[in-house]
């Protein structure tokens, strides 16, 4: 008897790219999002994973140290190595360093705010930064997240991952509540002692 399989539902039961009669199976493709009004307006040239310091200071970053990592896959769950990811997130205050931010809340001198980094031979990547604070904005409150722009083989997308253990949050933020059912791809995983997984993957392959 033929089963009819949504392609909404159709998922892969293996990252790695699993296989039914040696045809990979496709993955769920992580939900995109606007690029956002604080894409950052200069960039320092800091291209290390590490948001918690700034270079030639001394100084560690406020908040609570994460660490967030993944791999960013294509829509078969193959690996895109040298995959680049510029990442940037709001301080542990809830605000981004940029002059369009009308937030009141203190800039941290010792945030780096924004890291371009780019994928290993597997697909993986790896950050330490802090958790960002939420924060109002002219749609409502926003929920704790962190922004990627991905650029792979062929495509480049725009992401936003978002926190499990901010679910009420996240349940009322418009930006989140705008993912509908694929919102999901777009929640990390909690591994413990404040570390997270998350994999994108992307509409290529």
């Amino acid at each position: 008897m033929n089963e009819r399989i949504s392609r909404r539902t159709f998922v892969a039961g293996a990252i790695g790219g699993a296989a039914i009669g040696g045809q990979a199976l496709a993955q769920t493709i992580t939900a995109t999002s606007t690029i956002g009004p604080f894409f950052p307006a200069s960039y320092r040239g800091e291209t290390d994973a590490d948001l918690t310091r700034v270079g030639g200071g001394s100084g560690r970053a406020k908040g609570q140290v994460i660490e967030v990592m993944g791999r960013v896959l294509d829509r078969l769950g193959k690996p895109i190595p040298g995959a680049r990811l510029d990442i940037w997130q709001a301080n542990a205050a809830g605000r981004y360093a940029h002059p369009q931010d009308p937030a009141v809340m203190p800039l941290d001198p010792n945030f780096q705010g924004f890291a371009s980094i780019h994928t290993g031979t597997d697909g993986s990547w790896k950050l330490l930064t802090v958790k960002p604070g939420s924060y109002d904005s002219p749609i409502g409150q926003r929920t704790p997240h962190i922004h990627m722009d991905v650029t792979g083989r062929d495509a480049r997308s725009i992401f936003q991952m978002y926190f499990p253990e901010d679910a009420e949050a996240n349940a009322r933020d418009e930006l989140y509540r705008s993912l509908g059912d694929a919102a999901p791809t777009s929640l990390a995983a909690a591994l413990g002692d404040h570390r997270y997984s998350w994999d994108i993957v992307m509409i290529e392959g």
